[in-house]
């Protein structure tokens, strides 16, 4: 499911949207100010950003995400003119809506700015070792036999599999897998215990998956 990070600075209208694109099994998050977007854009990228252009103006909140991010953007403006609409489109803008509108038409912009955000690049796939992860069929292999993963399982084994060798903090794990800034280390040890399992390794012997104490976790194909 794709992450949609809600920016919206009247509450009224932030919960009842937060509410309609949860029902839609959109996974929602929100803040209320355009500073805030940017630390969460930042920190815990979404798929999609629905910006409602809170307390910066909304050209210039635009430059500062494209400074940092690629996420597809879509615009809730209150204003239905043309040359503030190209405005926004040149200032980074992926797409628009007009206040008001309904949460069929919020939920129609966003599934076609994936759909063009995903059409835009070749199929991924990720290979080490005997791994190959493709990114999006959303299918893990070990040596051939397919792998049965649960969807946390898939995103923290394919993150660490488009780093190979190198060791990911934990606290970069929970923001990039978890999309969450802080949380408890037992959730990840407890998910690379469920996936050493199925990769046939333990903590103790490991093939794929080796922690560093204190630090963090690395993925690396086997001697």
């Amino acid at each position: 499911m794709a992450v949609v990070l809600v920016v919206e600075d009247d509450p009224v209208v932030r919960t009842a949207m937060i509410r309609d694109l949860s029902a839609r099994e959109w996974v929602v998050r929100s803040v209320g100010t355009a500073l805030a977007s940017l630390r969460e854009v930042a920190e815990n990228p979404p798929d999609v950003l629905d910006l409602g252009l809170p307390d910066l103006d909304g050209g210039e909140t635009l430059k500062m995400i494209r400074g940092i991010s690629d996420v597809p953007t879509i615009v809730a403006t209150a204003r239905d003119d043309e040359r503030e609409i190209v405005r926004l489109l040149r200032a980074g803008a992926d797409d628009y809506v007009v206040k008001p509108f309904s949460s069929e038409h919020l939920n129609a912009r966003i599934e076609a700015v994936l759909r063009r955000a995903r059409g835009s690049r070749p199929p991924q796939a990720v290979e080490v070792g005997g791994l190959r992860i493709d990114l999006d069929s959303r299918a893990a292999t070990l040596d051939g036999a397919e792998l049965e993963l649960t969807r946390r399982e898939f995103d923290l084994l394919a993150y660490l599999a488009a780093r190979p060798g190198r060791v990911v903090p934990r606290r970069e794990l929970l923001a990039q897998v978890w999309r969450q800034s802080y949380g408890d280390d037992q959730t990840i040890d407890v998910h690379l215990s469920w996936l050493r399992r199925k990769l046939g390794e333990s903590a103790a012997t490991p093939r794929y998956l080796h922690t560093v104490r204190g630090v963090g976790v690395k993925l690396v194909a086997p001697e």
